[in-house]
């Protein structure tokens, strides 16, 4: 009975903070609070054949954690779409970065052209 109370109590506490719900293989998390402003992250400088993923807030249980930009090896004929938090309704979704395919990326540094203030960076590397 003692063990009983303890996991429903366990179980209410945490859908206070946030509710998971699984489809397939992604989990999709609703946080009732705001995720912080971005962090200032400078960008390291271009590297062939790998895209730079900004850092970017991680709801991890009951509070947000930084998780620092990192490159990942690009993907020809992708774009890389950056993760981000939006709202919905008094909820937070994070919605995973992940890639795009057919957008033009002329000079391949993973931001597509429309994104991109320079599409045909001649210094590119």
């Amino acid at each position: 009975m003692f063990k009983t109370s303890i996991i429903a109590a366990s179980l209410a506490l945490a859908s206070l903070g946030a509710a998971v719900s699984t489809q397939a293989s992604a989990a999709t998390v609703y946080v009732q609070v705001a995720p912080p402003p971005p962090r200032s992250e400078a960008a390291p400088a271009a590297r062939r054949g790998m895209v730079w993923v900004p850092g970017n807030w991680a709801w991890r249980g009951r509070q947000y954690v930084w998780m620092r930009g990192h490159y990942v090896r690009a993907r020809p004929g992708y774009a890389y779409n950056q993760p981000v938090w939006e709202q919905r309704g008094e909820r937070w979704v994070k919605r995973p970065g992940h890639w795009v395919r057919g957008q033009r990326d002329r000079d391949g540094d993973g931001v597509p052209n429309r994104f991109d203030s320079r599409p045909n960076n001649p210094n590119r590397q």
